[in-house]
């Protein structure tokens, strides 16, 4: 057993001692330290985000991958900000919700089971951390009649060793039966409660009335679950061929504990980020409800935005981007509404993040820049979409005062919200200094049609598998052969809207699943009675899985599997190409540059890195004969299956962040590029053929995209710029010097283009003198009324602005037909404007419709058009109405 003399429970005890302390105990206890799988999810349908600590061990319990160790320990960085565990409003008004949180946990896969999980839980908090046993509490299942589940007797009689029979409490299924999803692996679970109140407040409510009752000083620390069962489609429970047990303790709520705090934000997890946040803005922390709230906000939300673009995932506006999008908003919207911060500043607080987390996290240390430089954007582009709604909302709120509207429509809130990124509660609370209100049924219903839409689009429904031979693994032969033998292991039925198919599973397949950028491959399965096409092969987890339209007749049958031939081998190039291009990159740009994720199919390869300014020509030239000669050097392919990682980093190999590496990697090597690499690839880099770099541009601050292709499509692409530039020099003769030739004759255009305005200047000005007469005085006003013929709609706005010019007190409206479309305009001189009340875009908007269109412009002048050339009269005649 581990004794820390030198702790006791009061004692301060910083957060990274916390965290060594509970590594280093489970070590103890023969677990093996795992590090901490990436935040953002890959290869699992089901999840954009890891949000508990079990995530990355997923296969092992639903049996779909075996496990090189049977007792593991580690500490977990997760988010939960969507689907079931969405606590996002909730973070930084109370003391524990959080969006980025760490979890610590041990785990068992087939080994101890309740009675270890319980004793070493005891020993850590009780014997290690010191804390008191009278402020502990433990839960045991009730059981479930409807389930027909007993209660777990077994957990509370171990229990029993520890504390007495009155600290233990029975919880109902919601709180004391664990569940991964509405299907999969599931179980009873034993949690551990503390009592952090003060003794008075000890003495006069006992602690055990408050477990599971939402009181925010008496909190569930760790939960033991034991995974026992496992939940089919139909909602029947089985029994495990193997019981495992998976326990979770909220980190940031243990450093609260041992470090006698009443609130999370109140430790040293969060204060050193929240005191920087005071100092930038010039408001001290505990000042107010409002600025407290809006520091612990930032604080949180500086950590989930951080780790999520260290694993590789950018703010966007779609999915997991989304999301990350969302919470870094809510975090300068905070800053913007209640600590007057309008410049960007949550991208200075990172070195504090950092100098905290760096050591431990590493990956936040290695990406420090670009994670500085995609907040620092992200902060200055929702700033000016906050002055931009900020703005809208003002001429709402005139609106409303001018027709004595109390309420803004909910509509219009949620199109603020939705369109423009503009927080509801930020709309209600600038509404409200004005005296009016929102409708929020209005509002929520619109909120709900969106939902609805989302969740319809969606919206699928999977089948249990069917398991026809049992197997534990699905071998992958694709590296070396495009076909193969296989038995269907397991199969199960999908439905996405209207669409269905299958989902087949085999002993082993040369077909390649989706990952890593690559796309899965195509092909048939096939017998002697039946060919069945594979549309796609996909990773879910780390299963293999096949699509398919239509099942086997004999789904027991022995098929051969081919691959698409075509298809893997211009994959392949293209994939190899990435490879190349990275390095070329690197040697170029700098070392800097690292790979931020790609696209790799047969068409073409689409390959994101961080870099930090635009490449210049020279630089993209440099790049395309850099890859270039890499393919005619035609390096071999040099392969390492299944080497120790450490080995990989010995040998140079480049991993990617935001990538989960198990202990064995593959290594792929072409000349001097080395780097993990699980896809498939030429036997030579000679058989891509030629690069051809398509495009080069930025998606986000600080990472760039070049796009390209290869072999074939290269090749073609070439031709036919070739073909292309043999037209043009059929066209001009076919001269020596076509780029010449070419500009002679833009000089030539040009210079007709000059003679041309030059006439039809004369042509406005002959125009504007003849008008002049036609001018005709009205109480103090010239009115000019006509329709003219001219050419182009430039040239009438030209003859409006030339009679203002030479006329007084002047309200003119002139119509015209260019190219069978109707044309109006409407010029006023500025002094009718002021002293008339006179408005040309509001008079164009309303005489439009004689013509069947639409316009606007300023005040003085203003144009529009229309399909109706008949009603140009009707239009003319409607405008002299608006100033008798």
């Amino acid at each position: 057993m581990i004794i820390i003399n030198t702790l006791v429970y009061g004692f301060y005890m910083n957060s990274n001692e916390i965290r060594n302390i509970f590594l280093d105990f489970f070590k103890s206890k023969n677990h093996t330290y795992v590090p901490s799988s990436p935040m953002v999810v890959k290869n699992d349908p089901t999840l954009m985000f890891t949000n508990a600590g079990m995530n990355q061990f997923k296969d092992i319990f639903l049996g779909n991958s075996a496990t090189n160790y049977t007792r593991v320990a580690n500490s977990q960085k997760c988010l939960r900000v969507s689907g079931k565990h969405n606590d996002l409003e909730e973070v930084g008004h109370d003391t524990y919700h959080h969006t980025m949180f760490e979890m610590l946990g041990n785990w068992s896969f087939g080994d101890y089971f309740k009675k270890e999980a319980i004793e070493w839980a005891w020993e850590l908090l009780a014997d290690v951390y010191k804390i008191p046993k009278d402020r502990l509490y433990v839960t045991v299942f009730e059981g479930s009649k409807e389930e027909n589940l007993e209660p777990d007797n077994e957990a509370k009689e171990y229990w029993l060793k520890y504390v007495d029979a009155d600290r233990i409490i029975y919880g109902n299924k919601k709180d004391n039966f664990w569940e991964m999803g509405e299907t999969g692996p599931c179980g009873p679970c034993s949690e551990i409660h503390v009592d952090i109140r003060s003794d008075e407040e000890r003495k006069q409510i006992d602690g055990k009335s408050l477990v599971n009752a939402g009181h925010h000083l008496v909190i569930e620390i760790w939960n033991n679950v034991f995974i026992q069962y496992n939940r089919k489609s139909d909602g029947s429970l089985e029994q495990l061929p193997a019981k495992h047990v998976d326990t979770g303790m909220g980190f940031e709520r243990l450093c609260m504990v041992i470090q006698g705090k009443q609130s999370n934000y109140d430790t040293d997890v969060f204060q050193t980020i929240i005191q920087k946040i005071s100092q930038i803005s010039g408001i001290e922390y505990g000042f107010s409800k409002e600025t407290d709230i809006a520091m612990r906000v930032i604080a949180d939300h500086l950590r989930a935005v951080s780790f999520s673009i260290a694993d590789g995932q950018l703010p966007s506006n779609n999915k997991a981007g989304y999301v990350i999008r969302r919470i870094l908003r809510r975090a300068v919207r905070y800053g913007y509404t209640f600590l007057n911060r309008n410049e960007p500043f949550i991208y200075k607080l990172i070195p504090v993040l950092i100098s905290q987390l760096g050591h431990y996290f590493t990956e936040l240390k290695s990406q420090q820049t670009l994670i500085e430089k995609v907040i620092q954007e992200e902060e200055a582009s929702f700033l000016r979409t906050l002055e931009t709604g900020i703005k809208l909302l003002d001429n709402i709120i005139d609106n409303c005062k001018k027709t004595n509207v109390s309420v803004i429509n909910g509509k219009t809130a949620f199109e603020l919200y939705d369109t423009y990124g503009f927080p509801l509660d930020l709309t209600q609370l600038i509404a409200r200094e004005h005296n009016l209100s929102i409708n929020q049924s209005e509002f929520d219903s619109e909120m709900e049609e969106q939902k609805k839409r989302s969740r319809s689009a969606a919206a699928t429904t999977t089948d249990d598998w069917n398991e026809i031979i049992k197997s534990d693994s699905v071998e992958f032969t694709g590296y070396d052969s495009l076909s193969s033998d296989v038995k269907i292991t397991k199969f199960r039925k999908v439905k996405q809207k209207t669409k269905e198919f299958y989902q087949l599973v085999f002993d082993k397949t040369p077909f390649y699943g989706e990952s890593g950028g690559q796309v899965g491959d195509k092909g048939f399965i096939e017998t002697i009675n039946e060919k069945i096409e594979i549309v796609d092969t996909q990773k879910e987890n780390n299963l293999t899985v096949h699509i398919v339209n239509e099942l086997p007749i004999d789904i027991s049958a022995v098929f051969h599997a081919l691959v698409d031939k075509d298809s893997r081998a211009y994959t392949a190039y293209n994939h190899t190409a990435t490879h190349l291009l990275h390095e070329s990159l690197r040697e170029i740009l700098g070392t800097h540059v690292e790979q931020k994720g790609s696209l790799v199919n047969s068409e073409y390869l689409r390959f994101d890195f961080a870099h930090f300014q635009k490449l210049t020509d020279e630089e993209i030239q440099a790049v395309e004969k850099s890859v270039n000669e890499k393919i005619r050097a035609n390096f071999k392919l040099n392969e390492k299956r299944a080497i120790p990682m450490e080995e990989a980093k010995k040998i140079g190999a480049i991993a990617l962040f935001g990538e989960k590496y198990g202990d064995k990697v593959r290594v792929i090597n072409f000349g001097t590029s080395t780097e993990l690499c699980g896809g498939t690839h030429v036997s030579s880099t000679g058989e891509i053929g030629q690069f051809k770099l398509m495009s080069e541009g930025a998606i986000a601050a600080g990472i760039r995209r070049i796009e390209a292709i290869t072999g074939y499509n290269a090749e073609e692409y070439v031709n036919s710029q070739l073909s292309l530039l043999k037209e043009i020099k059929s066209i001009f003769k076919n001269p020596k010097d076509v780029i010449k030739s070419i500009e002679n004759v833009i000089s030539e255009r040009d210079e007709m283009i000059k003679k041309v305005e030059a006439f039809n200047h004369e042509r406005v000005v002959v125009l504007a003198k003849s008008l002049q007469a036609k001018i005709k005085s009205q109480n103090g006003i010239n009115i000019l009324a006509e329709k003219i013929e001219i050419d182009s709609a430039n040239s009438l706005k030209d003859l409006c602005l030339l009679i203002k010019q030479q006329s007084e007190n002047l309200f003119g409206v002139l119509g015209c037909e260019i190219a069978g479309k109707a044309n109006v305009a409407v010029v006023i001189s500025e002094n009718l404007v002021k002293e008339k009340g006179l408005n040309a875009g509001k008079i164009v908007k309303e005489i439009s419709k004689e013509i069947n269109g639409g316009g606007g412009g300023q005040d003085s002048f203003a144009t529009a058009g229309g399909t109706n050339p008949a009603g140009i009269n009707a239009a003319i005649e409607k405008a002299l109405g608006f100033i008798k």
